[in-house]
């Protein structure tokens, strides 16, 4: 009977393999919803390895292509495979590797430029990860008070028969209490030339009924057209920092691929970086690039000096003008120079579309013809002298205008009594002169052509006529006002804008610059009618199309969409590049597309 008893108690200490497996799963749930929650609290901590396998990120989904439609600013979790730290110059793999030979050269960067991008995971992984987060999310699970977590997607390798590149799980919420979870699977599929070889429309119906077998279903067009930005080259996007496109959203959809209909709401997002050659402003770009030098070099006594324009020295231009002013009829013929190289480099149709002054003062054809020829620090204070002994001495009366704000400007009115007080070029003074000059002459511009253009009221340049901030706030307002006018030329030069928009968009410019720090990020956004930029987007192609196919209200509002690109929405993994066929002409042909089918489903918690 003792040996029975004893018997009995040894196979009563033995666990069943499905106990054990149910305390893993137990403590993988419980170890995914804490490092979750950890770091979904920690505000300074944007990522955690799990696992020693992992890597969970905080990201704004915006930043996501294909979330940046579904969730807009908000922030989820992404799981990818954790990258391989680079070993130190002195490890031994690190040797072996650079004593590569050339023919592996290739290979190697090929191997580097794959680790450098987002690694992905098996879907086996992906769901197991989506598996426990779903369980957590269950209030029934566990005692803590509210389980709930940011929306968890994990990246995928697409190596299963369905291509699957993301999985993803969300709670669902009614009266604050999770009662649901829905699983999203994106897929991705292409590069294909034939748009027969897409899903249909009534095939992303089916998917949709299939998965939720709705009363009804509400279905909703999209589509961007690149009208400026970046481009495909020999199989390599080349980025542009600027980028004007057009989104359209309509209801009633007919085909893939359809054309917006002009019943379409159409938003124009207009995102401009100073500098590019193809914008109008690019010759006055030029000449604030040398204010911001001078700026510059008031604040660190280094100033970054431009290659000269002219032929002659600044000196020699100086005395030139000066010269000139005593004599009528040559200064007529010295203003009518034969111009700069650098000058007809701007004299095409495209580069003159700002209104022309005819009204530059005396200070403002010094600033031009200096900004030109000045190489160095004495080249200013050489120059300065020559214009300071010229109003000492009586030879010049010079012309400027009233509301001119420079300290030359000051010196001049003074010369008018024949009181001018002494000044001392040493130092950065004459830089700071110098840089007054160009200040004053550039707000000029920019005021001549709002102004004239009837774009603006002069109050409303207030802000930027202001003198009495410093000179390194007054440089920032000039930038401001550049770029300000970089959009509205933009949409004007490029668009054929209306007067009614680049109205308004000169009005939300202007409000934004006053309570906003300068940005050249910024998209500014605006509603146009699609009757008005027709011959821009009815023959192309467009750069993304999708369609929406949903049913459900609120909370429990489920859809499964369509995303038809020209190249892939997604960064962790490598698809084939350009035409399949290469016998394909690519610039008289419709482009290779790639599609992302986007489904969910609903899973009620009990």
């Amino acid at each position: 009977m003792a040996n029975f008893d004893e018997k009995q108690s040894c196979s009563s200490n033995k666990q069943r393999p499905s106990t054990i497996a149910s305390k893993n799963l137990l403590s993988s749930v419980k170890d995914i919803f804490h490092t979750l929650r950890a770091l979904q609290e920690d505000k300074n901590n944007h990522s955690i390895t799990y696992a020693d396998e992992f890597q969970l990120l905080k990201k704004q989904a915006d930043t996501i292509n294909v979330l940046n439609f579904d969730y807009e600013d908000h922030e989820v979790f992404i799981c990818e495979k954790l990258l391989t730290k680079v070993n130190d110059s002195n490890d031994e793999s690190t040797l072996e590797t650079s004593t590569s030979t050339e023919g592996d050269e290739g290979d190697l960067l090929a191997v580097l430029e794959t680790e450098t991008r987002p690694q992905p995971l098996t879907l086996k992984k992906a769901r197991n990860l989506i598996s426990w987060y779903t369980l957590s999310q269950n209030p029934n699970f566990h005692s803590v008070d509210d389980p709930s977590l940011r929306p968890l997607w994990v990246r995928c390798d697409m190596s299963d028969p369905a291509r699957t590149v993301w999985v993803g799980a969300e709670g669902v919420y009614v009266s604050s209490k999770v009662n649901g979870i829905n699983l999203y699977s994106v897929t991705c599929k292409g590069p294909v030339v034939n748009k027969s070889s897409l899903i249909t429309l009534d095939e992303l119906k089916e998917e949709h009924k299939r998965r939720h077998q709705p009363s009804t279903m509400a279905i909703k067009g999209s589509a961007r057209f690149i009208m400026l930005g970046s481009t495909l080259v020999e199989n390599t996007t080349i980025e542009s920092k600027s980028n004007v496109t057009i989104d359209f959203k309509w209801n009633r959809v007919e085909k893939v691929l359809e054309t917006p209909p002009l019943s379409s709401t159409a938003t124009l997002n207009i995102k401009v970086a100073s500098g590019d050659k193809k914008s109008p402003m690019f010759a006055m770009f030029r000449e604030l690039q040398f204010v911001q030098f001078l700026a510059d070099g008031l604040r660190t006594g280094d100033i970054e000096w431009m290659r000269s324009l002219e032929s002659k020295s600044a000196v020699d231009l100086i005395k030139e003008y000066l010269e000139a002013l005593q004599n009528p009829i040559t200064l007529g013929q010295e203003q009518i120079s034969e111009p700069t190289v650098a000058d007809k480099e701007f004299t095409t149709p495209l580069f003159n579309t700002l209104l022309p002054r005819g009204d530059l003062d005396f200070v403002e054809e010094l600033w031009v013809r200096m900004k030109k020829s000045v190489v160095c620090h004495q080249d200013i204070v050489d120059s300065l002298k020559l214009v300071i002994r010229a109003l000492t001495c009586d030879e010049i009366k010079p012309w400027i205008h009233s509301d001119s704000s420079s300290f030359l400007s000051k010196l001049i009115r003074q010369s008018y009594d024949q009181k001018i007080e002494r000044v001392s070029l040493e130092g950065l003074v004459p830089v700071q002169m110098f840089l007054e000059m160009g200040l004053d002459k550039m707000r000029k511009d920019y005021f001549n052509h709002l102004l004239g253009e009837e774009l603006t009221t002069r109050n409303s340049l207030s802000y930027y006529e202001n003198t009495e901030v410093d000179l390194q706030e007054q440089v920032v307002r000039l930038k401001k006002l550049h770029h300000l006018l970089e959009v509205v030329m933009t949409g004007k030069t490029f668009l054929n804008l209306p007067y009614e928009k680049c109205l308004l968009l000169t009005q939300m410019c202007l409000q934004h610059n006053k309570t906003s720090t300068y940005d050249e990020e910024l998209e500014f956004k605006l509603q146009i009618q699609p009757s008005s930029i027709t011959h821009f987007y009815q023959k192309e192609y467009p750069a993304l199309w999708g369609v929406e196919v949903s049913s459900g209200q609120g909370p429990h509002r489920v859809r499964t969409s369509l995303q038809v690109s020209d190249r892939p929405l997604i960064d962790h993994v490598t698809f084939e590049a350009g035409h399949p066929d290469k016998n394909v002409d690519a610039d008289n042909s419709e482009p290779a597309w790639f599609s992302t089918l986007f489904s969910c489903s609903f899973v009620k918690l009990v």
